[in-house]
């Protein structure tokens, strides 16, 4: 089978993002006097989108308040929005894997689930313009992964059916995305989450480096 197009997840698949989120979760959670958490464990409290990171690190009591996990998630947005490029960096390899299938005229595009300004500003200032043709965030009136919605909507774009598209994630919820839109399945295993994760959630490819990748799927336009 040849790909025709390729839709990356951001945080623990292009870029390692998690001491930032950890930071700026932490930052909020100190504003309120409550306690805060290691960066380990942050590992798990990301991946469905900004409202339920801070939902997982409030304390339980203010976490069931929906009216004030609003009000900590646009404290977090804020702190978050001033410190989106601290310690952030894009993997090793990446930049080579990406340069390697533009040069194969392949289509790539960006579905996260962090809100969509921190993603765009993230991506603005880490890769060349024009490396990828869609970023796709969290935004009102969409749902998020893994419902496949957003990542359909981008394939569309790229005017390539489903099944020509190579979908790439560190967590469940991209190969749940990646299978629930009828996409290859591709878990990269120096992201958030363990390779026993994303095969339980049906990683059809499993990268151990970017470098890899050119050995495991083909993709040509």
């Amino acid at each position: 089978m040849k790909y025709k197009a390729a839709i990356f997840d951001l945080d623990g698949t292009l870029i390692n993002s998690l001491e930032d989120l950890a930071d700026s979760a932490n930052a909020m959670l100190e504003s309120y006097g409550f306690p805060t958490h290691p960066v380990e464990p942050y590992k798990y409290f990301v991946g469905n989108g900004s409202r339920k990171l801070i939902e997982r690190c409030l304390p339980k009591e203010q976490a069931s308040d929906p009216a004030f996990v609003d009000e900590a998630l646009e404290r977090y947005k804020h702190i978050y929005g001033q410190h989106t490029q601290d310690k952030t960096h894009v993997y090793n390899g990446i930049m080579e894997m990406l340069n390697e299938l533009k040069k194969r005229n392949i289509p790539m595009g960006i579905c996260t689930n962090k809100h969509q300004s921190a993603a765009e500003d993230i991506v603005s200032a880490m890769f060349p313009a024009g490396t990828f043709q869609s970023i796709m965030g969290d935004q009102k009136g969409l749902p998020r992964k893994p419902d496949p919605k957003k990542v359909l909507m981008i394939a569309d774009s790229f005017h390539v059916a489903p099944k020509e598209v190579a979908y790439f994630g560190d967590t469940s919820v991209d190969m749940d995305t990646a299978k629930n839109a009828g996409f290859l399945a591709v878990g990269v295993l120096w992201g958030f989450r363990p390779k026993e994760e994303l095969i339980e959630h049906g990683a059809e490819v499993l990268l151990e480096q970017p470098s890899k990748l050119f050995q495991k799927i083909t993709f040509c336009c």
